[in-house]
């Protein structure tokens, strides 16, 4: 939230925490708190010093990135389906503390059962339980989605999609695929994304996320046929594509924090020339998402802010970032109807507060 005394910046805040979110891009391994990072680390007899813990947790000016992080809990930290069912929770929690009512968000079987030794009917069933868990009490749907591991190889992606389909439940929608880009096109993974069409999931893909050619966008629309693209920022590359991805209705749920562009652009520019900035502009419809929260720093609420802050939006198009989430989330027409409509009206409702709010604190800008 601001840490200013600006009274229309509170305002805002306020505005943003309080309208009604969803989160289609976020990492389970990426939403653990400090805290129990640290229990995680205690419990395994501390295979990672404080300094480590500490540097997982420290975003500089340039981050370098969380795979590390998300690799080390696989490999020291998380082993059992309790540790899981932990995560989740925590995540669901602090997710529904930002007004995030719907949640679809990634966990890498491929890690859990290699690295972690945790079956994966186990592991499916403790995540599966949490979202149950905590969609009473703290007032969020949660929805999974397998993601492939792209730095392991095509056939253990084919396996994972046999789990997936072999233990299927209403909770796991769909597959996606995660991991470093570079060097690891998306064709690699055609098999694995046809297992999963044939097999009803719904499909995602990370592409164009680190400064990888708009052509990985491409692929992944056309030969892995995906339903929707996460990050994709490199279509911008190629309006004439980017012109065919507007027109198609494609939505891209972009991350503000993404760190590629935080390392590689100055900080006097990196708002300025942001992919994301100029991707609406190209008519492409896009979504703001947090990633790896804890991990980035941000939270939904912060997300949202940053889009204003960083990339110069207005209410306006909030309000179609939303509808975009909306459009393109993985629920049923009517759900999606009614939460248009609900959404809506307390968009609205906040939205005339927070000018009110802002005519009032700070007349000359009425």
């Amino acid at each position: 939230m601001s840490s200013t005394n600006d009274p229309a910046a509170h305002a805002l805040d306020r505005f943003l925490l309080a309208m009604p979110k969803m989160e289609l891009h976020c990492h389970l391994f990426g939403t653990v708190r400090r805290q129990t990072f640290a229990e995680l680390n205690r419990r395994a007899g501390a295979p990672l010093t404080d300094d480590e813990v500490s540097g997982f947790y420290t975003r500089g000016e340039k981050p370098v990135g969380v795979l590390r992080v998300l690799r080390s809990l696989d490999a020291q930290l998380v082993r059992s389906a309790a540790d899981l069912h932990r995560l989740t929770l925590e995540y669901l929690e602090d997710a529904a503390a930002h007004n995030v009512r719907y949640a679809e968000f990634f966990w890498n079987p491929t890690g859990t059962v290699q690295a972690s030794g945790i079956p994966y009917a186990a592991a499916q069933d403790a995540i599966v339980q949490a979202i149950r868990d905590a969609e009473r009490p703290f007032g969020i749907i949660g929805r999974l989605i397998a993601a492939v591991d792209r730095e392991a190889s095509p056939q253990a992606a084919a396996e994972m999609v046999e789990w997936v389909a072999a233990y299927r439940c209403d909770e796991v929608i769909g597959i996606g695929i995660d991991y470093r880009e570079n060097d690891r096109p998306p064709e690699l993974f055609a098999q694995a994304y046809q297992d999963a069409r044939r097999a009803g999931l719904k499909t995602t893909a990370h592409a164009g996320e680190f400064g990888m050619p708009w052509t990985n966008v491409r692929t992944a629309l056309d030969l892995l046929q995906v339903d929707r693209i996460d990050h994709g920022y490199t279509v911008v590359d190629n309006p004439a594509f980017a012109q065919q991805c507007a027109e198609r209705g494609v939505l891209f749920t972009v991350v503000p924090t993404n760190s590629y562009y935080l390392r590689t652009l100055s900080p006097e520019r990196w708002a300025l020339d942001h992919p994301i900035r100029r991707m609406p502009g190209l008519g492409l419809r896009i979504h703001p998402n947090t990633d790896d929260p804890t991990l980035h720093h941000v939270t939904p609420t912060g997300a949202w802010q940053m889009m204003v802050r960083d990339f110069g939006f207005g209410l306006d198009d909030l309000r179609g970032f939303m509808h975009n989430g909306l459009e393109g989330a993985w629920i049923d027409d009517t759900q999606r109807r009614r939460w248009n409509a609900e959404w809506s009206t307390a968009f609205d409702v906040l939205r005339a507060a927070f000018c009110k709010s802002l005519a009032s604190s700070s007349p000359h800008l009425s």
